[in-house]
């Protein structure tokens, strides 16, 4: 073999070897979901991403479903392959602090700290900022407030939970989702809960049977013309 020869293999063998791997396919683009003429449902899933997040985004590819995940930034740095896949995958990222302490027992620096350190966690693991907070145990005052219009962020609640939390249990879970599910419902989940995970299949058929496209908070919210620092729902007793 030629000297010539020789050193094309070696420089294509050096190129395979250095070549990058490949990157999630990213969710083809679709016309905007318009949640007055359809039926829609947002299911959020809270503390993530979970271990289970890869199952749980492998049963919303199957169904064609879109969700919200509100991460946590610690787990955003473990985990960082999941949320580049939600992002990919056409799901909404939003913030839900660093560490999960609740922001109306902590001083001011240190809510700006839990909310920044994940807003850069998830722009490294994703290349996107996310746009929504959900502030931990959907604890918020008029400080936490200020500090989120500080970020361009609204906070975001929800009109339902599922308990997956509480009860840890299959059927319970589904039953409790069915039974709080309402058009532009906004329902709380878990991906850290494996029984929401294996729920999940069951769940989507359920809703869609009933009618239902589960779209983003974003698709829900964009007609309530939010501020940053307002909430949404607003939370009875709340003062504006």
């Amino acid at each position: 073999m030629s000297r010539q020869i020789s050193s094309l293999l070696a420089i294509a063998a050096v190129c395979v070897t250095l070549a990058p791997a490949p990157a999630f396919a990213q969710a083809p683009k679709k016309a905007p979901v318009d949640c007055e003429q359809v039926k829609c449902i947002a299911l959020t899933f809270d503390d993530g991403p979970g271990k289970y997040a890869g199952t749980l985004l492998d049963t919303l590819k199957k169904y064609d479903a879109k969700a919200t995940f509100f991460l946590e930034g610690q787990y955003v740095t473990s985990r960082p392959t999941y949320v580049k896949r939600m992002v990919a995958e056409g799901h909404e990222v939003g913030n839900h602090s660093y560490k999960h302490p609740d922001f109306t027992k902590i001083e001011t620096w240190d809510i700006r700290s839990e909310i920044k350190k994940t807003q850069d966690a998830v722009k490294k693991a994703s290349g996107v900022e996310p746009k929504l907070l959900r502030p931990p145990y959907g604890m918020a005052d008029l400080q936490v407030s200020d500090i989120a219009a500080e970020f361009g962020m609204p906070m975001i609640l929800w009109t339902g939970g599922s308990e997956d939390w509480k009860s840890k249990n299959v059927a319970a879970i589904k039953k409790k989702t069915l039974e709080v599910a309402k058009r532009d419902g906004i329902i709380l989940m878990h991906d850290w809960v494996k029984q929401s995970v294996d729920a999940m299949p069951s769940i989507v058929k359920s809703l869609q049977k009933k009618g239902y496209t589960l779209v983003t908070v974003s698709d829900i919210v964009k007609r309530e013309e939010l501020e940053p620092g307002d909430i949404f729902p607003v939370p009875a007793g709340w003062e504006n």
